[in-house]
């Protein structure tokens, strides 16, 4: 009896030591975007983020030209990636289905000139043509197959300073828990916002068409306030600010305020990159690239969700076009375009600060996308 005993002992020490270690050892997987006009990449690449924030890679998934942006339908059964041409001309949006082998490629639809980003919510796909001057809608089928266009909604206008001389759209989202489209347009200096109908496919202009920002802002991306649906935060490239920008009533938008992503002492040419919120609407991020190429880490106030600068991190790489937080918001994996690599920095999730961890070698990576 005691030898029984001891040997289901054993047994169940065994096994929970292994789920322990299971659960110890979980690791991510995202998906890279990269640029392909030399011989650097190949497409898109697939990485594993451990729980210690080490990475692995897993190699190239998928052969495709500049899939420099990424994002996944709804169940994540596919990946969309907007493609830009080698020659500034018309580009492509592209479906995968995703596999444990890889990427396998499904479709593609023309878009106009150099689609630069896309979003996907509930089988409909926005892309941004940064040189079209446009956000194009289209739609995914169960099968992961990809529309041509169905709607475009054209922007008009430019601002005062060097690269506003016409539209130069830049990001088009979709509002959480509404049908609301707002596209980011770098060279109008306007948020512009549409009515998304999903059973016609259609985009059509809200009474307040646009929201215009601070001379020579260039608004590039946003992120959305996770906790106060009527707040939002736009990350402008050419003055390197964020703004946050409030829906005071039905269909119309306010700046509230907009503050520096660089230190005060800075100088040297800079623009900003790239925005993201942490879930529990505590911490802002956003990264800076050229003389200074950093994350600037915000903390945000809890009841007027105005930002305070906590802190200026070094992206250790050249050129931060993009970063993603992991799953589980510990760490943040930032792309260094120039540079060729991915680092990896742990969160504390109390402070908003950031301390170094990994990097590792990834062809002109342009986008991070976490397989959740």
């Amino acid at each position: 009896m005691n030898k029984m005993y001891r040997s289901f002992l054993g047994t169940f020490l065994m096994l929970s030591l292994f789920q322990v270690n299971a659960q110890v050892s979980k690791s991510h997987e995202f998906f890279v975007g990269t640029l392909t006009f030399d011989e650097n990449s190949k497409g898109i690449y697939k990485y594993t983020l451990d729980d210690q924030g080490k990475f692995e890679s897993m190699g190239l998934v998928a052969e495709t030209d500049n899939p420099s942006y990424l994002a996944f339908s709804d169940d994540q059964k596919f990946l969309v990636s907007a493609n830009m041409d080698k020659n500034w001309g018309n580009g492509k949006v592209e479906s995968f289905s995703i596999t444990p082998e890889g990427l396998v490629s499904v479709s593609k639809s023309e878009t106009d000139k150099i689609p630069c980003h896309v979003s996907v919510k509930n089988s409909h796909v926005l892309i941004s043509n940064y040189n079209g001057g446009n956000t194009e809608l289209f739609k995914l089928d169960a099968s992961g197959k990809l529309s041509d266009v169905l709607s475009t909604e054209k922007h008009e206008g430019k601002g005062e300073i060097d690269r506003q001389d016409a539209p130069h759209a830049h990001s088009a989202w979709f509002k959480p828990n509404s049908d609301t489209v707002i596209s980011v347009d770098l060279g109008t200096n306007h948020l512009w916002f549409s009515k998304l109908d999903s059973a016609k496919s259609s985009l059509t202009p809200l009474k307040c068409k646009n929201l215009e920002m601070a001379k020579g802002a260039g608004p590039r991306h946003l992120a959305f306030h996770p906790l106060k649906s009527d707040l939002l935060y736009v990350l402008n490239e050419l003055d390197n600010t964020v703004s946050l920008v409030k829906n005071v009533k039905k269909d119309k938008y306010k700046v509230l305020s907009s503050i520096s992503t660089l230190p005060k002492d800075f100088s040297g040419k800079n623009t900003a990159a790239d925005i993201h919120i942490t879930s529990d609407g505590k911490f802002l991020y956003a990264s800076n690239r050229g003389a200074n190429n950093s994350l600037a880490i915000f903390k945000i106030d809890e009841t007027t969700a105005a930002l305070t600068l906590v802190g200026i991190e070094s992206t250790k790489g050249e050129v931060p076009r993009n970063f993603a937080i992991s799953p589980t918001e510990e760490f943040i994996v930032v792309a260094n375009k120039k540079t060729n690599n991915l680092v990896s920095f742990k969160r504390n999730q109390l402070t908003g600060t950031l301390t170094f961890v990994d990097e590792i070698e990834a062809p002109t990576p342009t986008c991070v996308l976490f397989y959740n």
